[in-house]
């Protein structure tokens, strides 16, 4: 049986990882400033989660939603303290695109509407009802394509509150940060106006957090830069460090109903014991402090290069808008300067590295990177 062609690949595998670093068979070093698309926060291999992954596998790996997991509670709890929602209640899922679709069908629930607001460029999944608010054709099948979703300009309060105008919306959905569009940034004003008229008008607002939260702004949760509190927050990717899981945060003024939501895999005691670990880590290691400090350098390096057309984004969250094609500069890095980066678009390098980012790595991914951009002057 062949894999189904679905990504183009580069011809590296790694084997290992430590840390920022991963390793191929034949013991190179590369620095991963990527964490595979945000996934990796606390870094690979950490002992602390590998030694809570090994031991919760050696006890129980899974087991159904129809018992007590007491493990959901203690992750919900350290969750609350470390986020700030400690009044929010808390469904466990597997992805960022399941919590992105059942964020939609509870703000529906809720409401009785059937209207989705999203975002130009938006990106909220691949799944039926997430792929159809991601402002993507090329990947919503005739399938997925509903009258449901509108599409407002990003930063234009005005636009928004005419589509608004017609009381058919459940929600608005809108990403912390945009990340596959380039690190696009909603205004901090902006979210404010938007949490604001949401409320005035009935309508749920959802924070779609799962490529922009778990600290990698220097805020747990992109949004809290803007002072605002969303009616409900979706996360994954760094979420468990790797391993497959999602969650969606929800306001108190949402009633639950057993069999509204569900799941066969949410929340299961391996899920679980990799999700604790990584806030235990991020807790007690101050990666979300580091991530606005080391975030921030890199920013301020970055923007002084005037090879460079534009520098966006927050903490270790970091579109980079080069001269030229995007995708020949991240091959050039990791083939000849051994540095895993992202692509978004045909012009923006995209920085999303474990949160234990040092400033030593971040200088030698600043070193390469301009010698880079020299040689190409």
């Amino acid at each position: 049986m062949n894999l189904f062609d679905v990504y183009s690949l580069y011809d590296i595998e790694p084997v290992k990882g430590e840390g920022c670093y991963v390793f191929d068979a034949d013991g190179q070093r590369y620095l991963d400033l990527y964490g595979g698309h945000a996934v990796i926060s606390v870094g690979h291999a950490h002992p602390r989660y590998v030694d809570a992954v090994a031991r919760q596998v050696g006890r129980l790996g899974f087991y159904s939603n129809s018992v007590q997991n007491s493990l959901q509670q203690q992750l919900a709890d350290r969750l609350g303290r470390i986020s700030g929602y400690d009044d929010y209640s808390l469904f466990l899922c597997n992805s960022g695109a399941e919590a992105n679709e059942n964020a939609i069908k509870l703000a529906s629930f809720h409401t009785g509407k059937a209207k989705l607001l999203a975002f130009d460029r938006a990106f909220h999944g691949r799944t039926s009802g997430a792929v159809a608010a991601t402002d993507n054709p090329a990947i919503v099948a005739p399938f997925n394509r509903t009258s449901n979703v509108e599409f407002a300009a990003l930063n234009d309060i005005a636009d928004v509150e005419r589509h608004l105008a017609s009381g058919e919306f459940c929600a608005v959905m809108i990403e912390g940060i945009q990340g596959v569009a380039g690190i696009r940034m909603p205004e901090d004003s902006f979210l404010r106006d938007l949490r604001e008229l949401t409320r005035r008008m009935g309508v749920v607002l959802i924070a779609d957090e799962i490529q922009s939260g778990y600290g990698r702004t220097g805020r747990f949760f992109a949004h809290q830069h803007a002072g605002i509190r969303p009616d409900i927050i979706t996360s994954a990717k760094g979420i468990a460090n790797g391993f497959p899981m999602g969650a969606v945060l929800i306001s108190p003024e949402f009633t639950a109903r057993k069999g509204m939501l569900g799941t066969t895999f949410g929340g299961n005691h391996l899920a679980c014991a990799a999700a604790i670990a990584v806030l235990d880590i991020i807790d007690d290691e101050h990666l979300v402090e580091n991530a606005a400090a080391t975030g921030q350098y890199l920013i301020d390096r970055l923007k002084a290069m005037p090879q460079l057309k534009e520098v966006r984004g927050r903490g270790l969250m970091i579109g980079v808008e080069i001269e030229g094609s995007a995708s020949e500069m991240r091959r050039q890095l990791l083939f000849d300067h051994h540095i895993f980066t992202g692509g978004a678009g045909a012009t923006t390098v995209r920085l999303l590295p474990a949160l234990c980012l040092g400033k030593e790595q971040a200088d030698f991914f600043l070193t390469e990177f301009q010698q880079l951009l020299n040689s190409k002057a």
